[in-house]
């Protein structure tokens, strides 16, 4: 077959990494900034801290179920700018975002009627469940804001633009410090100023991105009105993918649910070993945004070479770099739980959990491209089926290891081993299975 000048190695090859590197950037600028505003909320003692983590869990739980805001909008957009449509492109992700503000503004109010149950849900004590009301409660004002952050960010991918987006984010979350500093010390509001700052952060980072929009509405000749049939289209593969993610959220879940039941020094081991298993995640990620823009754009113009040569280098990338990191993680294995623990017996849990974790890495990295791959192929429908399917797969597994509770390091290592090998596993067979054939590559400007 004829290679079309996209298909080309090096030119594939420079497209993944002119979009993964910002999108890698913007990844783990968002935790890093995250982990400073702890820090200075930590410094006011050890409630306020708790009541933080206890908001956080709610927010985070919010803001991770309704990301596929940005999932949806990007290979829409992407599909018709590769179909030469940037007036229909940039339009539809204009209407992504007015979906965004749409939802955000309902979740906002009913998110700060239910703070009371929310947080009493909890059950923790009345001075970390007061300290936990008052910073969700103002968040409150901040979700609809980064809904639509969401749904911006998502449609400069579509653009082929994620350096944007690095530039908000970073600059965004540096305000939001600063922001913070100030309320917190400063003007000694506390925990509730961690809130007001991050609120006011959000919103500085939507008129920012408004503007960008805008400036690309003008340039195509796009309204920046919302029309009632994109957002309705938005709606309906936003539902798919919102499926999809809660499939993903009932896994870790139940895989947290599980080490609880181990132990808890077991249930502090395997939190470790998960937070460096979504550190790994942020550099797969990276690569997922990467395909989901260009397999759009690829597919919106019609050129299947092109999508298959993203597809080819995409997964050479993602496995790859999966093995790299995963060789990195089972050498430092013995090193890496005394920099996140003191506790020895903590410690002396995590060694096999994490080697089990570096194994997996190469397989991580084969699920995370092929769920950009069908992201971008607008595949939603099938993602949602086949993440209930995998999450089937994964339950017996799970309450087999509860059923067991093997003794000492053995607990997290199995469990590990269920989530980071047979989830994945389960869902690198069903990802691969569509990836073989075409039914995921329609082409043309709309799915």
């Amino acid at each position: 077959m004829k290679r079309t000048e996209t298909s080309e190695p090096r030119t594939v090859d420079r497209d993944i990494l002119r979009l993964a590197v910002p999108a890698l950037g913007a990844l783990v600028a968002e935790p890093l900034f995250l982990l400073a505003d702890t820090a200075m909320v930590g410094h006011l003692g050890a409630t306020p801290l708790a009541g933080l983590g206890l908001a956080s869990a709610v927010l985070q739980t919010i803001i991770g179920l309704m990301v596929f805001l940005a999932y949806a909008s990007t290979p829409a957009v992407a599909r018709r700018l590769g179909a030469g449509d940037l007036r229909g492109a940039v339009a539809s992700g204009i209407d992504g975002m007015w979906l965004a503000l749409g939802l955000g503004l309902v979740l906002a109010v009913a998110g700060w009627w239910s703070v009371p149950w929310l947080v009493g849900a909890f059950g923790a004590d009345e001075h970390v469940a007061a300290a936990a009301s008052v910073y969700l409660s103002i968040s409150m004002a901040g979700l609809p804001a980064m809904l639509v952050v969401f749904a911006a960010t998502g449609l400069l991918r579509g653009l082929q633009d994620t350096r944007t987006p690095l530039w908000v984010a970073g600059i965004g979350f540096a305000v939001n410090i600063a922001l913070n500093y100030v309320f917190i010390y400063v003007a000694g509001w506390g925990i509730a100023g961690s809130a007001v700052g991050t609120v006011i952060a959000q919103w500085g980072m939507v008129v920012v991105y408004v503007l960008v929009v805008a400036r690309h509405a003008r340039s195509a000749g796009a309204s920046p009105w919302p029309h009632h049939a994109g957002v309705l289209r938005g709606a309906a593969s936003g539902g798919w993918l919102l499926l999809r993610t809660v499939s993903l959220r009932a896994a870790l879940l139940l895989a947290t649910w599980s080490a609880t039941s181990l132990g808890s020094d077991e249930l502090a081991a395997f939190q470790v070993a998960m937070t460096i298993y979504f550190t790994i995640g942020f550099a797969l990620d990276a690569l997922a945004i990467a395909a989901q823009a260009l397999i759009g754009r690829g597919l919106g113009a019609g050129d299947v070479t092109a999508v298959r040569a993203v597809l080819r280098r995409c997964l050479q990338w993602g496995v790859g770099s999966g093995a790299v990191v995963g060789a990195l993680v089972i050498a430092t294995a013995w090193a890496l739980p005394g920099l996140f623990t003191s506790s020895r017996e903590v410690a002396a849990l995590l060694p096999g959990a994490l080697v089990v974790l570096g194994l997996s890495a190469p397989l991580g990295g084969l699920v995370f491209v092929l769920d950009g791959v069908l992201i971008g192929a607008g595949d939603a429908r099938y993602l949602a089926w086949t993440g209930l399917v995998n999450l089937a797969v994964f339950v017996p597994l799970a309450l087999w290891v509860v059923a067991v509770a093997p003794a000492g390091a053995a607990g997290p290592s199995w469990l590990m081993a269920t989530f980071a090998i047979g989830y994945l596993a389960a869902r690198a067979v069903t990802l691969s299975l569509r990836a073989r054939g075409t039914a995921w590559m329609v082409v043309g400007s709309a799915r």
